[in-house]
């Protein structure tokens, strides 16, 4: 007897479920529903920061946000990304009535304590494979920003130090200190 192949389900399908409004969020992963728990007030506070601090660096015509809805994988896959900026060639394709498809050019995640180490990597991988340029990891309790790109190597910042903001097409940095205080 054969096995029965699991079904998947498709953005269309995934968007016509009920809305979420208990104690999880939920995203599609490859055709899978996963729920995600809702962040706490803190991780908040940092998106509207990291979202403060990048808007005026960001070129104008590109769109940067927080909880940015986005199709890496354009049937089986819908994510949101903590903050995330689409560059304005790619801005100006966006439908309106959809989402981002492919990955942000920038993607940020901010760790919470149900994230694993897993987790961020295959969202990495993902985002790095379908559009995005930097894929920033933020650490608010080791206080750092590991920054993945597609045109070199992963890079740790600190206290002290400054990320580069080459994605966004500027010769500016963000403070890891500006970031954290």
């Amino acid at each position: 007897m054969a096995a029965n192949p699991i079904h998947r389900i498709t953005v269309e399908e995934f968007r016509r479920l009920p809305e979420s409004t208990g104690d999880y969020e939920y995203e599609l992963h490859y055709g899978e529903l996963v729920p995600l728990s809702r962040p706490k007030l803190k991780h908040h506070i940092l998106q509207a920061k990291l979202r403060n601090l990048l808007r005026p660096l960001a070129p104008s015509g590109g769109w940067l946000d927080s909880e940015v809805a986005f199709r890496a994988l354009p049937e089986y896959d819908f994510r949101v990304a903590d903050v995330a900026f689409v560059s304005p060639e790619r801005w100006k394709t966006a439908d309106p009535e959809d989402n981002i498809h492919g990955s942000p050019d920038l993607v940020i995640e901010i760790l919470s304590p149900s994230n694993t180490a897993h987790e961020m990597y295959d969202k990495e991988q993902l985002c790095l494979a379908t559009g995005c340029r930097e894929f920033w990891v933020v650490d608010q309790d080791a206080r750092y920003v590991r920054v993945a790109r597609t045109n070199g190597p992963s890079a740790v910042y600190r206290t002290g130090q400054h990320v580069p903001l080459q994605v966004l097409g500027s010769d500016a940095s963000l403070s890891v200190d500006d970031l954290f205080a």
